[in-house]
């Protein structure tokens, strides 16, 4: 790092003077009240400030303290707090918050190890109370701090966890209060997790933003008519469970001109309007005959010249894995490749899939531009992934299925990421399992591709390794437009 840490915290101060307040702070603000201060921060985990602060608001109106709280049914206090992220969970926990505090005399108590035995309070929860409502040092780190003290080199930890403890042997005392405060609004206005706004940082010059990509400044083409557009692409693994997520407060942030999503698994019927019709997009929806399974979707803020679904092919189609929108001057396909599945059973009906695919692609590259974006299910190098030896003969690292992507770069379909980036630790997958994403033990599977006749019009390509919901994290391209209808 090559300024102190008061020197920077001192910088961020002042850069974030004039935006938001994080919601928790503006409600301890207006009310001092720690009953109140630990709701809003139980409900505002994964989710908006904005949502927070309406679903509080709503629900203060009628349960202002525990004793009101007691009187409403879970089902009753889901429906006041929807839509914040895991609702249906959260109505649980406040359900059963009023029989919990009872046994501190109907107090909330002011310290992290009784704050935690509460249902819903973990440890960011505990030490946000413990700072924010009692004006105790505490330290409490959510995804902006741990990112941004990884990010300016301050600490060199893998989880908020490390990040916590790291922060309490070296981070001055008198920072401890307001430090979750300045990274937050900080985080969220500047150093956003996504395309981080590093041209008008005021740490510009004595950030060593380790790990970064920043935000490519929009440019002119050659022809001047088009700034780059941002195409993102994002295994949900299930927009129904992404939704209870925060799923549309994600999709708002990203602020992409087209989202595909892979693995929706569910039917347009089966979806609430908030999903089906986000502000600002149009949604295409093309899903398996069995409910439930494979899935694909787009969300365009443009109109399309035209909609297709499927390669041509019954036995490949009945998935519903493959959906093409026609644009002015590019095609754009976004595609879930099949899984080779347990004991490689469905390793050749993957090499048939994936053929097809690339006889599309070819044949619509002749016509324009193709972008093709999904879940590929192969890391095609032994760099993208964390552990290659391992798994030599398992699905998406057989030799078959990196001979095909080898063909198919050989092609012409251009992997945009390494046209950036030759480095591995670069991964877009994690287990669930033995706490793979913390310790960052993943598989590089989704990709943008491009032909190669469009090199020049791929501004940029990046891993959002930063958003959260799913098992897989969004990848995104910033490709230039020549033409587009509206």
């Amino acid at each position: 790092m090559k300024a102190p840490i008061e020197h920077l915290l001192e910088i961020v101060e002042k850069q974030v003077a004039n935006l938001k307040v994080p919601v928790v702070d503006l409600i301890a603000v207006q009310t001092k009240d720690p009953f109140k201060i630990l709701v809003a921060t139980i409900l505002s985990a994964r989710t908006k400030d904005e949502t927070t602060a309406k679903a509080a608001d709503r629900l203060f109106k009628l349960a202002p303290d525990q004793h009101n709280l007691a009187n409403l049914t879970e089902e009753r206090i889901a429906k006041l707090i929807y839509p914040v992220g895991f609702y249906r969970n959260k109505a649980k926990f406040l359900t059963r918050l009023p029989h919990a505090l009872a046994g501190f005399n109907n107090t909330v108590p002011d310290t992290i190890e009784e704050l935690i035995t509460l249902p819903g309070v973990g440890r960011k929860t505990a030490n946000l109370v413990v700072s924010v409502a009692f004006q105790k040092p505490a330290i409490c780190v959510d995804t902006h701090v741990h990112r941004i003290m990884n990010i300016w080199g301050y600490v060199k930890t893998q989880t908020p966890l490390q990040t916590e403890m790291a922060l309490r042997k070296k981070l001055p005392e008198k920072y401890w209060i307001k430090v979750n405060s300045l990274l937050v609004a900080y985080g969220q206005g500047i150093c956003r997790p996504v395309s981080p706004h590093c041209d008008r940082c005021a740490l510009s010059d004595v950030c060593p933003q380790i790990g970064v990509t920043p935000r490519r400044i929009p440019r002119k083409t050659k022809k001047g008519k088009k700034n780059a557009q941002t195409f993102i692409s994002w295994n949900v693994n299930g927009i129904r469970a992404m939704e209870k997520k925060g799923f549309v407060d994600i999709v708002q942030d990203l602020n992409a001109d087209i989202i595909a999503i892979q693995e929706t698994k569910a039917h347009p019927d089966q979806l609430s309007d908030a999903l089906l019709h986000i502000p600002g997009y149009t949604s295409y929806w093309h899903s398996a005959e069995k409910k439930g399974y494979s899935g694909v979707a787009i969300y365009s803020r443009t109109s399309p010249v035209a909609v297709s679904t499927g390669l041509h092919n019954p036995d490949l189609d009945m998935e519903g894995r493959v959906q093409t929108l026609e644009f002015q001057d590019f095609f754009f396909i976004n595609i879930y490749f099949p899984n080779s599945g347990h004991g490689l059973k469905r390793l050749e009906y993957k090499l048939n899939f994936n053929r097809a695919v690339q006889e599309h692609a070819t044949v619509l590259a002749k016509k324009k531009a193709v972008v093709i974006c999904g879940d590929y299910n192969v890391a095609h190098k032994a760099i993208d992934l964390k552990n290659p030896e391992s798994n030599q003969t398992n699905p998406g690292f057989t030799p078959e299925e990196r001979q095909w992507m080898d063909g198919f770069t050989e092609a012409g379909f251009l992997d945009t990421f390494r046209m950036f980036n030759k480095d591995p630790g670069h991964y877009t997958w994690w287990s669930y399992r033995f706490n793979a994403r913390a310790r960052d033990i993943g598989w590089r599977i989704d990709y943008f591709c491009v032909d190669k006749n469009s090199h020049s019009r791929v501004a940029n390509a990046s891993i959002l390794k930063d958003v959260m919901g799913s098992d897989h994290c969004p990848v995104q391209l910033d490709f230039f437009v020549d033409k587009i209808n509206s």
